[in-house]
């Protein structure tokens, strides 16, 4: 779709094509959609397709198309990180030409049996890039950060602090480093997403403020659960979206953001929902706290 004139607010939601939005999703989704409208702003979609292994055939056109069956429009042109890859090379060039990344063959047995965190052995090795992974030298060890919604956020020194991977053995571009160039390539204001990546955000911070680069405000949702605890998401199986529920559905996802709509709106179409949400959207009525909620599976 084209951009539309904004206030200059940039806002975006980006889902990884391993399989079919699920109700976690769709939080995610149309809390990053209500913040970036109420602000006048645009909202853009990225897909993070960086790991074929874990990709579905045809889910990242099914992602779109389901956004757009429940009223989530963007702005722009879709992202595609597959297509980014020249981009990300340029900068891990620049990295390692500066000493600001190095390689690293060190394997994930060696590094659990020092306990789960990188002690930087290879830093100073010198080592050839054949069969090795590419390290952030970590001069900066952001540890905290002011949340949008959270507030004050401390995370763990060591792990804020430890060398983390840039680009993987098996040649695969690293999540930390391609969401990081991509928020900067398109001028994120804001990132609104759930708080099962609350403690990434402070390697990305730390990501941004070594290239020199300012860094985007963090707002982190709450994360709907299963019954046994665990989050709705592919990995553990979340039902996909429904096709015929959209109305239910985009009410439950309103209403678990604090945001539920007049009843004679919960049965309306979902353009009308997404209207009325925008116009009543308040951070400060965003809960918290992870929540149990079981929306009618597809």
């Amino acid at each position: 779709m084209p951009t539309a004139p904004h206030s200059g607010y940039i806002g975006r939601f980006a889902p990884s094509p391993s399989g079919p939005l699920h109700f976690g999703s769709l939080i995610a989704a149309v809390g990053s959609y209500l913040r970036a409208r109420s602000q006048q702003g645009q909202w853009l979609v990225r897909m993070e397709d960086l790991d074929p292994p874990r990709e579905i055939a045809g889910a990242a056109d099914d992602i779109l198309r389901t956004l757009e069956h429940y009223g989530l429009y963007w702005d722009d042109t879709v992202l595609y990180q597959s297509q980014c890859h020249d981009r990300y090379e340029q900068h891990l060039s620049e990295l390692l030409q500066h000493g600001e990344g190095y390689y690293c063959q060190c394997t994930r047995k060696r590094i659990k049996s020092i306990g789960g965190l990188y002690d930087g052995h290879c830093r100073t090795l010198a080592l050839p890039a054949d069969g090795c992974a590419i390290r952030l030298h970590n001069r900066i060890g952001i540890d905290h950060f002011v949340d949008g919604l959270l507030g004050p956020i401390q995370t763990d020194v060591a792990f804020a602090r430890e060398d983390f991977i840039l680009k993987r053995r098996d040649g695969l571009y690293a999540y930390q480093l391609a969401v990081v160039l991509d928020d900067h390539a398109q001028r994120i204001t804001e990132v609104v997403r759930g708080n099962d990546l609350l403690e990434a955000t402070v390697r990305q911070l730390s990501l941004f403020q070594q290239l020199g680069w300012s860094a985007p405000a963090f707002l982190h949702l709450p994360l709907a659960v299963q019954a046994d605890g665990n989050k709705l998401s592919k990995q553990n199986h979340a039902p996909a979206l429904s096709a015929t529920e959209l109305s239910s559905n985009l009410a439950l996802a309103l209403a678990f953001l604090g945001h539920p709509a007049p009843s004679e709106l919960q049965r309306a179409p979902v353009n009308e929902q997404l209207e009325w949400a925008v116009t009543q959207f308040q951070v400060d009525q965003l809960p918290q706290q992870r929540q149990i909620l079981a929306p009618k599976a597809g």
